[in-house]
């Protein structure tokens, strides 16, 4: 007689399909309906195996409670300034989520917005927010249950009242307000009964909207080329309101199509600047001295600066500024007035990163030459980057910097031009005590001999080997930079050793490492991170039976994969939200405007690419795979948790590991999505996973 299985019962289908002559098997597709009521039934299983497993582990509450100290540092951004006001957020201790507050140019401040407030169950997230020029109004982005649908809200900053109705349907909605105040540009998604020939309600338009005007008397801008399937759009409009610079990206392509149109009583035709043909990424906007600004990797993967007269935007009249640093990435570039008052010239702060570690140099804004660098506070990252605006002069001369790196909690400091020194302005609000530790910045060799870098936190003292947890992301052209995480403090405050890794297909080192680990160079990141686990091992920070990673969105599928190419080398996996069939990714949530960056299933070159890596489709029996925690959120509109159901039913079949010492179990959360949650659910979680990993990796917790 077989043995009762440990795990919830799940219906193995005798499902293959024959895709461009692959035999491709999907034997748990039905677990891709939620409504199903086999699904339901073998979730609500899994709901109660996982909290059994969970809620039994050993040093849970010390978890928590340094968690929790850890993130009552709070956090503090760089200030957005409008004509002698500055905006920025602060989350104080106890505090669920960063609240906007508002500071006079007397010095006064006062709270303009407290996500909390709003929605005291705090699953309410503020998305975005953007002052009008004169600082007299604000528009900001609210969304609920982590679903990201976005609805557009406009203040009056001096009484706090909302000055016309919500507009909703804007996820993922930029806004630019023209001078004056009373109208913006912004995007918003198109309902399938209001689009043109047919279009589906995803598509979005950008409009110009005039304040306290109903929304569906708004003005459609229009272009050649402008409106796609699938494009997100990023508006600027330069400070006179003279012109207006529209960026369109098909769904995660790194490649950009710029329009740019003359602004009056109606909005001028948009003249296309670039197209996805052209096959570059840029940022464009006009500046304070009338020229149309490039920041572009065209000619230069790690991206350059060029200018030209909005009149003539061709590319064959753009003029370089600053060209490509073959050793750094240029970021971001800001316009620097000097103090009044003083002979000084306009400068531009360029933010660079180099093996994404952050520096900040002045250049002049005539032609582009260096001046100086700008002293930073060690070895992180910038999370914001601001300078006055035209209508705060007293401020000229001044750049603000929002900073963080491994053990400093997000701050914000202030570079002066005239002392030539970099202060700090605000601290982080909440007084914590950080772990002594020690970090270094390590080289290792991956498969194919290339120099891959990662960030490694350890307790302070003698070197030893301890349980380790790696981490990373490598898709998308998104940099992991060295920040403030709690979660790698407690890990490392218990005794353990935290690895960040640069893997390419991030953008730490340019575009180029972007597309070395995307499309058909995929397996690329899996060997970069299987290279980092040896690196560890064959220092002695940590050994095969110790070591776990984590990762969480497309650092799911990282995991996911690793998991599956090396079950021998990993000894606990917390994977996170992820793509994990990637047969199938298109059909469901935003998969479909993500091939550009995995290829297509319909494409048989690209399904091989595919199938070579998928991890659903690489689970086999007769392996003790690592002990696995999945943690999905129902309300994900991005990625739909049925990855991870699919996963998970598959490895409980076909592990042959303890159940016991290696389980896969599901954590699943109902009313929160794929972004931004509240500081007490962020704990709950970190205090699941951690606690998962620390006892599959042997790290006891107090």
């Amino acid at each position: 007689m077989d043995a009762p299985r440990p795990y919830p019962d799940a219906e193995r289908l005798d499902l293959v399909e024959d895709l461009h002559g692959y035999r491709v098997a999907d034997p748990y597709r039905w677990l891709e309906d939620p409504e199903d009521p086999r699904t339901r039934t073998w979730s609500a299983a899994q709901d109660g195996l996982t909290r059994q497993h969970l809620d039994a582990l050993p040093g849970r509450d010390g978890l928590a409670a340094t968690l929790t100290d850890l993130l009552s540092a709070g956090s503090v951004s760089a200030p957005l300034w409008r004509a002698g006001r500055s905006f920025f957020t602060r989350r104080e201790p106890g505090q669920e989520h960063a609240v906007l507050h508002v500071r006079e140019a007397d010095g006064t401040e006062r709270m303009l917005l407290d996500p909390t407030a709003v929605d005291p169950t705090g699953l309410t997230t503020l998305d975005a927010w953007v002052p009008d020029l004169e600082g007299r109004r604000l528009a900001y982005q609210l969304s609920s249950g982590g679903d990201e649908y976005s609805v557009l809200h406009v203040l009056d900053v001096e009484t706090g009242e909302e000055v016309e109705p919500p507009i909703d349907r804007c996820r993922y909605s930029d806004v630019a307000w023209l001078p004056g105040g009373d109208e913006f540009v912004f995007v918003r998604m198109v309902e399938e009964d209001e689009a043109p020939d047919g279009e589906q309600a995803f598509h979005r338009r950008v409009w110009r909207h005039r304040v306290g005007t109903p929304a569906e008397h708004d003005e459609l801008v229009d272009g050649p080329g402008l409106y796609d399937e699938h494009t997100y759009y990023g508006v600027r409009i330069s400070r006179d309101g003279a012109w207006l610079v529209v960026t369109g990206n098909v769904g995660t392509a790194r490649r950009d199509s710029v329009w740019i149109a003359e602004l009056g009583e109606k909005t001028g035709h948009l003249t296309p600047l670039l197209t996805q043909d052209d096959d570059v990424q840029c940022n464009a906007w006009v500046e304070r001295d009338g020229l149309l600004y490039l920041h572009t990797t065209d000619s230069a993967p790690r991206w350059r600066l060029a200018v030209t007269d909005p009149r003539t935007p061709g590319r064959e009249h753009w003029r370089e500024l600053v060209g490509e640093d073959t050793g750094s990435v240029l970021q971001a570039v800001r316009r620097l007035e000097p103090a009044p008052g003083t002979d000084g010239e306009p400068l531009l702060v360029l933010a660079r990163a180099r093996h994404a570690v952050a520096e900040l140099a002045l250049h002049t804004a005539a032609d582009g030459a260096p001046v100086r660098t700008v002293p930073l506070p060690g070895t992180g990252s910038l999370t914001g980057l601001t300078v006055a605006d035209r209508d705060t002069p007293e401020q000229a001369g001044r750049v603000w910097l929002g900073w963080t790196d491994l053990v400093t909690p997000p701050e914000v400091h202030r570079f002066d031009l005239a002392a030539g020194e970099t202060t700090l302005e605000a601290a982080a609000p909440g007084a914590v005590t950080v772990p002594a530790v020690r970090t270094e910045h390590r080289a290792f060799t991956s498969a194919d001999g290339t120099t891959v870098r990662m960030f490694v936190i350890a307790p302070e003292g003698p070197a030893r080997t301890r349980p380790a947890l790696v981490t990373g992301y490598g898709g998308f052209g998104i940099s992991r930079e060295p920040a403030y995480t709690a979660q790698a403090l407690a890990w490392v405050a218990a005794g353990g050793v935290y690895a960040l890794v640069s893997l390419r297909g991030g953008g730490e080192e340019g575009e180029d490492w972007h597309l070395a680990g995307n499309r058909a160079n995929k397996q690329n990141v899996f060997d970069d991170l299987h290279a980092a686990a040896a690196a560890l091992i064959d220092a002695g920070d940590t050994t095969a039976g110790s070591l776990a990673i984590m990762g969480g969105s497309n650092g799911g599928l990282l995991v996911g994969a690793a998991l599956t190419q090396r079950p021998e080398l990993y000894r606990a996996v917390v994977c996170s939200a992820p793509l994990l069939d990637m047969v199938r990714y298109e059909e469901f949530s935003l998969g479909r405007t993500w091939n550009d960056e995995y290829g297509t299933a319909a494409d048989p070159q690209e399904l091989g690419w595919l199938l070579s890596y998928s991890p659903y489709h690489h689970v086999r029996p007769g392996v003790a795979y690592p002990a696995v925690l999945f943690t999905v959120f129902d309300s994900d509109t991005r990625v739909d948790p049925l990855h991870a159901r699919k996963m998970c039913a598959a490895l409980q079949h076909d592990t042959t590991g303890d159940p016991l010492t290696r389980p896969v179990l599901l954590r699943r959360e109902t009313d929160v999505g794929h972004g931004a949650r509240s500081v007490s659910r962020t704990v709950a979680l970190a205090t699941d996973q951690l606690a998962f990993l620390a006892v599959h990796t042997g790290l006891e917790l107090s």
